[in-house]
This record gives C-alpha cells, structure tokens and sequence, in this order.
C-alpha cells in the first residue's frame, strides 16, 4: 500500500511565468482570438448569406471555419484567464473536457483538410459529372464522417489518459491540457498510452496525407493536359490556399505527436502548440480568403450592398 494522494485540479503554466510578459501576451493573444473569431464566423456568414457560394467546396470551407472557432475558443479563453490570475487552475474534468474537445477538432480539422482535396480532384478532374459526384448526400456524408472520427480518437485517448494516476505533480507545463505533457506528470505506466498517441496520430496523418497527395496527383495530371492558361491559373487559384493550409497545419502536427517521447521538449512542444492552437485557425480565414477569387467577388457584392 502507497500512501499517495491523487491529483483533482491541475496547474497550467502556460508560456510564462514573468508578470510584465504576462500582460503583454493577454492583449496579444486577445486581439489574435478576436481576429480568429471575426474571420472564421465572418467566413461562415458569408457562405451561409450569398447564393453563389452553395457549393461543396464552400460548404468544407464553412465547416472548417467553425471547426477553427471552436478549436480555439476550447484554449484561448481559458490561457486569457490564466495570464490575468496567479493560481491558473483547471479542474481535473475541466482539464478532461478541454482535451477530449481538443482532440475532437484537431482529428476533425484532419479529415476535412483530406476531404477537401478529394472535393477539389472531382470538381477538376470531372467537372462535367462534380454535381452528381459531390451531391449533398455525399458531401454531408464526408463531414459526418470527419465529425465521427475525431469523437471516436478524442474518445480514445481521453479515456486512455484519465484513467492514469496522477499522484506526482499536478503542474502541466503547457498552455491546456495536451496529451504528452499530462503523460509527463502521470505516476502510471504510459507505455501503452504512447503507444495509443504513435499509432493513431501516425495513422491518421498518414490516411488523410495519402488522400491529400493522390487528389493532388490527379489534379496536376489533369492541369497538365489543359491548353487553356486561364484555366490553369484558375486551378491554382482554387487549389493553393487548400495547399498553403494543408502544409502549415500538417507540418506542426507531425512534428508535435510522430515522434519518439524521448525526443519531446516541452518548452520548445508550449510554442509549437501555441502556433497550432491559436496561429492556424486565425491564419486559415485569412489564406482561404487572399487566395480564393469567388470568395473576394462575395465579399465585394457585401460591401456594394452595404454602401448602397
């Protein structure tokens, strides 16, 4: 018999611990969430409100929006707090919610990204047959399903990690709670647990970047076979902001979770997730919007609207 006591709140640390630092980054990260909340919700008005962008494509887009807001508003709200107050506590279902909804949408956000592309080889690929091919039933199927998977590995994991004793430390050095930083402080075995992360993250990426990859593969066969100039640059146009948000997402989530536990920093894992978390989903509004002709000429028609 140990005589040990069990963790029932945990302590984030966040980035920081220097008070004049604190404040500083609260206005930073508060004007970064307000962007993130204006741009995704906007981007979502502005699907819903004009009649020319009911189309899959902008219906993924919607999606993907309100999947960034709520992405963020998971952990930014809960980080402002933490700057502004010096206990920084979360409650152990607190911090089971916040991950299990962090999950949720990180896993969602994944097999949207993939689907997308495939929505982007059948429009370019067969555009004559893109409304039969990518009919609602097929395309709200896809965001079912994208919804579906990331419940069911949040699911996994959440429960995988609370059912952890956490007797140590009750201090997770990260800005929420994260799944390799709450490992680090468990008194369990986490071998299985790492096991879990490796395997599903690994899976999954490794899915969703092969859709990805063989959509684009199609998509460039096909650019290649065109004579028209314009309508390559059309392509690009359409297809290089899914691409831009592709790589940079992608990009920080292999180099978070694929990799070896030996290998993971947490100072270094604070910022990186940081960039992920809050970065990205205010970055994805902005890219879908500078890149995408159709989506400048809404908001053009907006603003005439509004003036007149």
């Amino acid at each position: 018999m140990k005589n040990t006591t069990e963790v029932t709140t945990f302590i984030l640390k966040g980035l920081t611990d220097n008070t004049e630092l604190q404040i500083i980054l609260f206005f930073l990260f508060l004007v970064i969430y307000l962007f993130t909340l204006i741009g995704n919700v906007g981007l979502i008005i502005l699907v819903i409100g004009d009649p020319q962008l009911h189309t899959p494509m902008y219906c993924f887009l919607s999606v993907l929006s309100s999947v960034d807001a709520c992405y963020s508003s998971d952990i930014t709200p809960n980080m402002l707090m933490g700057f502004m107050s010096k206990t920084k506590i979360i409650s152990f279902h607190g911090c089971a919610v916040q991950m299990f909804l962090a999950v949720t949408f990180g896993t969602t956000e994944c097999f949207l990204l993939a689907a997308m592309a495939y929505d982007r080889y059948v429009a370019i690929h067969s555009p004559l047959m893109y409304t039969v091919s990518m009919s609602p039933r097929v395309y709200v199927s896809l965001i079912i399903a994208s919804y579906a998977g990331g419940i069911l590995h949040a699911v996994v994991h959440t429960v995988a990690t609370f059912s952890l004793s956490f007797c140590r430390s009750n201090e997770i050095r990260h800005i929420f709670c994260d799944i390799p930083p709450l490992l680090a402080i468990s008194c369990s075995d986490t071998y299985i647990n790492e096991l879990l992360l490796f395997f599903f993250v690994s899976s999954i990426e490794l899915i969703t970047i092969l859709v990805i990859l063989v959509s684009y593969a199609f998509i460039f066969l096909t650019i290649l076979k065109m004579n028209s100039a314009e309508g390559r640059r059309k392509v690009f146009s359409t297809c290089g902001a899914h691409l831009t948000a592709v790589s940079i997402f992608y990009g920080t989530i292999l180099f978070m979770y694929v990799r070896p536990s030996s290998s993971y920093s947490l100072e270094h894992d604070v910022i990186v997730s940081s960039f992920y978390t809050i970065g990205i989903p205010m970055l994805n509004p902005i890219i879908y919007s500078l890149r995408n002709k159709d989506v400048k000429e809404a908001m053009r028609r907006v603003l005439r609207k509004k003036s007149y």
